[in-house]
């Protein structure tokens, strides 16, 4: 048997982590839904988070179904609604690999900083936001990630997580997963 890479989490905590990512969308929805407000695309796969957190969706089949119902961020035209786009896309992922959850977390706080240019303080805003809404249970299971860089491949390993302002994020995030409530 092959041994599950640290970011995978056990399926308990992804249950727990995918209802954190799926609030993490949902609080920056509003800025995709104001370029497409008819399109539920990314509803529907917030939906899917969550019945996957609450256990009423199978891992296996929701690992083959994590691609299906997405939106192309090349349909998509402000930087802000894409990276809600991308946010959503990282949840439903969140039923394969736990630390999807902080990629998501990223994403979300990206759109918020990208919706809000002359305002700085929104990075800080928004994880305070992500970190204030997390139970102690989520807390701990986002606690057993490595930290960013320190793995090889993955969400956490090197490429768009890791680098720029998502890598920024993703490290401020996990800086504030340490301290205490």
């Amino acid at each position: 048997m092959r041994e599950l890479s640290p970011q995978t989490l056990s399926e308990t905590d992804r249950r727990l982590v995918a209802a954190w990512a799926a609030d993490c969308v949902e609080h920056v929805l509003g800025l995709f839904e104001a370029e497409s407000p008819r399109d539920g695309r990314l509803r529907v796969l917030i939906a899917r988070t969550r019945a996957f957190s609450r256990g009423e969706l199978n891992t296996a089949e929701e690992i083959r179904r994590r691609f299906a119902g997405g939106v192309s961020a090349s349909e998509i035209k402000s930087p802000a609604a894409k990276a809600v786009v991308r946010a959503a896309g990282q949840a439903v992922a969140v039923c394969h690999m736990g630390a999807h959850a902080l990629s998501t977390s990223a994403c979300a706080v990206a759109a918020a900083s990208l919706a809000n240019p002359d305002k700085p303080e929104t990075v800080e805003t928004e994880i305070r936001w992500q970190l204030d809404h997390m139970s102690l249970e989520v807390r701990t299971a986002l606690q057993k990630l490595p930290p960013i860089d320190k793995i090889s491949s993955g969400p956490l390993g090197p490429g768009l997580n890791t680098s720029g302002q998502l890598g920024a994020i993703i490290r401020k995030l996990q800086v504030g997963l340490q301290s205490t409530r």
